[in-house]
């Protein structure tokens, strides 16, 4: 049997998707509610970019701290944290939203971490990409059913389901959460002389050197942006097309990364190689999704609902991918902490995508900005690229 598939792992990917269920119904709810309260861009932008902005500061130190005392116990503790975090949404306003969002991306730095450190910890190298790609895979599934339950409960005014479904969410995390075992835990310094705060900053001053890590690194920052400017205006864009539906593009999208994901999972790369064909690939359809986005305002619905499938593949491949390469080329003493700053790179991407993005679509258009994140997937594509060595002959 395939160890990526076994109960242990089956058991956490089944916390990632009720983990991330919650994320999926108040990225829906919360722009909604700003613009309901007559939040401008720039504001829910804010209040939805604390969240990945928190993670981000975070996730290093989160992989440290892992590292030193093992993912199950740290594992238990946020999500109590995440349960309480929940359960302000349905009690306050936009203010509290913003503590709530806060809170979460503490917890969502230690969550992921545990769980993709625990993964590639215990898994055999040739499973490692399956692995990450089914932990993804889960983190993503939500997006299948949660912004059109978002949609009900707000549409129909029945936000005491809402108020349900929060406290569901947190009691289910907890209990999965806490009986969940790992195969192994991940290997611990006998001793350690420097502080974690010493140990990152001579991590990050390495891996800035670090030429495989720079590139993936500003491949993910630029990809997420697009995917943060999606995430968070989607549910306002939407409405000003003609037939456009926030929740078909959400569902549509989630779709795609899953069937992508399922069908393709054996298929990413997993042996160390830097596969340039297949970066500029998602980097083109990355692009030519941003541009269906900006075209559907005048082009109509079926745009918007392309780039719904064309951005889910792009999800569904780069991460993994780029997570996989790097945890084949990073020296191994340190690739704990440089794949945490990596995933800070796409914390931070997605940050921008709402606090930049919202404050270009308050001065232009919302179809002027995705014609810019346009414009930036397409210059990703010269990074990806490398040219072949030819091969010396004697």
């Amino acid at each position: 049997m395939n160890v990526a598939w076994s109960w242990p792992f089956l058991r956490l990917y089944v916390l990632t998707l009720l983990y991330f269920s919650a994320n999926a119904m108040l990225n829906v709810i919360i722009p909604l509610k700003g613009a309901s309260l007559g939040a401008s861009n720039t504001a829910i932008g804010i209040v939805m970019g604390a969240y990945l902005c928190t993670t981000m500061c975070f996730r290093p130190w989160a992989g440290q701290v892992i590292h030193k005392h093992g993912p199950i116990k740290v594992l238990r503790i946020i999500l109590v944290i995440n349960g309480f975090a929940l359960l302000l949404y349905p009690f306050t306003g936009l203010g509290g939203y913003a503590v709530a969002r806060i809170l979460q991306g503490v917890c969502t730095a230690f969550f992921s971490m545990a769980l993709q450190l625990g993964i590639i910890d215990a898994l055999p190298d040739k499973d490692r990409s399956q692995g990450i790609s089914l932990y993804s895979l889960c983190s993503y599934m939500p997006g299948l059913f949660g912004p059109l339950l978002a949609l009900s409960m707000w549409g129909s005014d029945r936000m005491h389901y809402f108020t349900v479904a929060m406290i569901a969410i947190a009691v289910s995390t907890g209990a999965v959460g806490y009986s969940a075992q790992m195969s192994s835990e991940p290997s611990r310094p006998a001793a350690q002389k420097t502080g974690q705060g010493d140990m990152m900053f001579k991590s990050f001053s390495r891996l800035i050197r670090n030429r495989q890590w720079c590139r993936c690194s500003l491949l993910m920052l630029v990809a997420s942006i697009v995917f943060g400017a999606v995430t968070t205006f989607i549910p306002l864009y939407a409405g000003q097309i003609e037939s456009g539906n926030a929740g078909m593009y959400l569902m549509l999208q989630a779709g795609t990364v899953v069937l992508a994901r399922l069908a393709l999972r054996k298929k990413i790369p997993s042996d160390g190689h830097w596969h340039a064909s297949w970066i500029i690939g998602i980097m083109l359809l990355l692009t030519a999704a941003a541009l269906s986005l900006s075209g559907a305002l005048t082009a109509g619905a079926v745009w918007l609902y392309l780039g719904a499938v064309l951005m889910g593949f792009a999800q569904a491949l780069l991460y993994p991918i780029l997570t996989t390469y790097l945890t084949f080329v990073l020296p191994p003493a340190d690739r704990n902490v440089m794949i945490g700053w990596f995933i800070a790179m796409a914390d931070m991407g997605v940050s921008l995508g709402s606090l930049v993005m919202g404050l270009i679509a308050d001065h232009t258009s919302y179809s002027a900005m995705y014609l810019l994140c346009a414009g930036l997937g397409a210059a990703m594509v010269i990074v990806a690229y490398e040219r072949r060595r030819p091969t010396l002959r004697t």
